[in-house]
């Protein structure tokens, strides 16, 4: 019999549509068909109706329907993911299709990617297994079981339930699983989850939860509480035993880094480097100082207030440095989201600096009773706390960018550049408006 071919572009814009909007909804009904049928029917639609579905759908379904997308497809769907999405699934891929998959992608991107897989050999993220399945709640016993032959993993022991965004909710055991009726809900069969840990964790901590609880395997989830993977016993064995023998290390003074009873020398030799380059970083903020000193000997009240607006734009670099570190460690941003980080921060550094420089007016009218003064220092607190807001956001992703530890020697650079801009722009701005001061006597 003849399609119609009405008919069929009449389905296909149906079957479009219901991606578009119910992205969620759509994701588990692939979830109930075969790996090869998803593939087909994904490849048919346009790019940029999969993206949301994809974000929907179970990790052990998306891990088998990549691997018969066309290459343009499974380009963009790890493109357009958002990176911790697209790490955790080339992840959970053997070595040689994530080799070839990183091939596919933009230069910045694979290495941003690689990045996010390059967990610590000593972090949850480092010892855990990619391979987990999890499933809906709603899912029936005999489903549960279709999957768990499809993966045919004989390491599982219990298997995990997570929400539409991924996020984990309960376990069940396989064996309840096994003895369960058929269409029994697997909410029906969930357990409490007994302990969970952060993919960016130490080994300390991860060693800490199983001395509180009693599990055979740890979850691990991401900033999010996204489940991420699973820490086998074998390899939580392994953590006890690497800690009990850090800790003899540490007693004996053999650590690699610093620690509290580190002798004195190696603890000169880690800090002294990083002090002398901070001496070189004050003698150039100083040198700023020296282009104004003549102002400064004609206006001696702009000495008195110029740690005022120096040290203000410091406090407020280090909140904003303080926030996209804690980013960077958690996962919670990338690379790609500096234009949103920056411009979160340059506004946050405005309104604050607005708000700080109305408090800084009154109290410098109420010393001085200069009405320039006040507005030299208004000013000048606005422009340094705009430019702390941008240092403290854009230097850490730009040494992490680079391949640098951003812990390490962020906070040098974000003190040489809120000194540099809050010293120049306030004298600088004194000097342009020196007519509407009153020289010292």
């Amino acid at each position: 019999m003849a399609v119609n071919p009405s008919a069929g572009a009449a389905v296909a814009a149906l079957n479009l549509r219901y991606l578009l909007d119910y992205p969620g909804e759509a994701a588990i009904k692939l979830e109930m068909m075969g790996t090869q049928e998803i593939a087909e029917l994904l490849s048919a639609q346009p790019l940029h109706a999969i993206v949301p579905v994809w974000e929907q759908l179970a990790s052990d379904v998306e891990q088998s329907v990549i691997g018969l997308l066309p290459d343009d497809m499974a380009r963009h769907l790890l493109t357009e993911l958002e990176p911790a999405l697209a790490a955790g699934l080339l992840t959970r891929q053997d070595p040689e299709p994530r080799q070839r998959y990183l091939a596919l992608l933009n230069i910045q991107i694979a290495d941003e990617l690689r990045k996010l897989m390059a967990y610590p050999a000593d972090s949850a993220g480092g010892m855990m297994d990619p391979r987990v399945l999890a499933l809906r709640a709603d899912l029936s016993a005999q489903d549960a079981l279709t999957r768990l032959r499809t993966l045919r993993r004989r390491d599982m022991r219990e298997i995990y339930l997570v929400d539409d965004g991924g996020q984990l909710q309960g376990r069940i055991e396989i064996q309840d699983i096994a003895m369960a009726p058929p269409e029994l809900s697997l909410r029906r069969l969930q357990r409490k989850i007994a302990a969970v840990v952060t993919d960016v964790a130490p080994r300390e901590e991860v060693v800490e939860l199983l001395g509180r609880s009693d599990v055979t395997d740890l979850p691990v989830v991401d900033y999010s509480g996204r489940l991420v993977g699973v820490i086998r016993q074998s390899a939580m064995m392994s953590a006890v035993q690497e800690e009990a023998s850090l800790d003899i290390q540490t007693m004996v003074g053999a650590s690699k880094e610093e620690r509290a009873l580190s002798k004195a020398g190696f603890a000169v030799k880690k800090r002294l480097p990083w002090l002398q380059i901070n001496l070189l970083t004050a003698f150039l903020a100083a040198s700023v100082v020296g282009i104004f000193e003549s102002t400064i000997a004609q206006f001696t009240a702009l000495a008195v207030l110029l740690p005022v607006v120096a040290g203000q734009s410091g406090n407020a670099g280090a909140q904003a440095l303080a926030v996209t570190m804690r980013g960077l460690v958690l996962r919670e941003i990338s690379l790609r989201h500096w234009p949103k980080v920056v411009l979160k921060e340059l506004s946050v550094g405005f309104f604050n600096g607005l708000a700080i420089a109305a408090t800084t007016a009154v109290g410098v009218y109420i010393w001085s009773g200069s009405l320039g003064l006040v507005m030299i220092i208004a000013a000048a607190m606005v422009i340094s706390m705009v430019a702390a807001g941008l240092a403290g956001a854009l230097v850490p992703i730009m040494l992490s960018r680079f391949g640098q530890d951003p812990a390490q020697s962020s906070s040098i650079i974000l003190t040489t550049v809120t000194d540099i801009v809050g010293f120049f722009s306030f004298l600088g701005i004194a000097t342009l408006l020196s007519g509407m001061l009153q020289p010292t006597s």
